[in-house]
């Protein structure tokens, strides 16, 4: 059966969001990062990046939530574009997320709520930067209903992984300028299989303290400063 290592963060979402809508048997492997568990032996030699998601199907391993995505959606032949044209803005798109959307919420996360001293340079540098990358979906899904072509694939699975934490990465009135994205994210949110891949937060728990121990091993170079 596939493992999945997981915890309750937007990229491990987006991955239990596929899982689910493909119907997969799969063993959900919780991994506590604020305890520190993704530097553990066992979880280091499934990524040694220490980072989730991850999987282990079969004798195949595969890290990064962007990569995994690419590779079920491939092997089920679903939730891809039927176009053959279509493949390169599905990459395209899928590596936007991938060193935009995601890079640029998480830093702007770190430096609005969890930064041990203000620095307001970064914050409204990734503040910044997070709300342009926003911007450009929301300028593409103008007049679409899904980000490639005209079907639900994991390009809008990434998004939602995201999307669905706006309010955190951007404060409360986040939506209010997006609201193309927020309609792609009501959609998306209001699926069955998002309902079950959110569930997974009542079958699990995590460290919910961002206390000492837990910036330790978030945050490694104040630890090892």
């Amino acid at each position: 059966m596939l493992k999945f290592y997981f915890n309750l963060s937007p990229n491990p979402s987006k991955v239990a969001l596929l899982l689910e809508e493909l119907g997969l048997d799969y063993e959900p492997v919780p991994v506590d990062t604020r305890r520190g568990q993704q530097f553990e032996p066992a979880f280091l030699a499934v990524n040694p990046n220490g980072k989730v998601p991850a999987i282990v199907d079969g004798e195949v391993t595969v890290f990064d939530s962007n990569a995994i995505l690419l590779y079920l959606a491939e092997k089920a032949g679903r939730f891809l574009p039927a176009g053959a044209t279509e493949r390169g803005p599905l990459l395209s798109w899928l590596m936007f997320v991938a060193t935009g959307i995601g890079p640029f919420s998480g830093q702007a996360v770190h430096f609005r709520h969890f930064a041990p001293e203000p620095v307001p340079y970064a914050r409204e540098r990734y503040a910044y930067e997070a709300r342009r990358h926003y911007g450009v979906l929301e300028s593409h899904l103008a007049g679409r209903r899904y980000m490639v072509g005209d079907t639900y694939t994991i390009v809008d699975m990434g998004v939602w992984g995201w999307a669905r934490m706006l309010p955190f990465v951007l404060g409360e009135d986040a939506w209010d300028k997006l609201p193309n994205v927020k309609r792609l994210h009501d959609e998306i949110a209001a699926r069955p299989a998002a309902q079950r891949a959110l569930g997974l937060k009542d079958r699990f728990s995590f460290k919910a303290e961002m206390d000492d121990e837990a910036r330790a091993h978030m945050f490694k170079h104040i630890a090892e400063g």
